[in-house]
């Protein structure tokens, strides 16, 4: 597996808040889904309110 640094923004109630996530996945696909379910599972945020702006290894 490599590493993929995922950085982009989210939904936040005082407007957007940029993130850079490490992620470690089999290609840039999977580290794009699995920051989506993270966002999503400790923010309950749901897909449009997470943009991606870059996946980088």
């Amino acid at each position: 597996m490599s590493e993929y640094t995922v950085t982009g923004r989210w939904k936040t109630r005082d407007g957007w808040q940029a993130f850079e996530k490490q992620m470690e996945a089999e290609n840039e696909n999977v580290a794009v889904e699995r920051t989506y379910a993270d966002f999503g599972s400790k923010h309950g945020l749901k897909r449009p309110q997470i943009e991606i702006d870059e996946v980088a290894q």
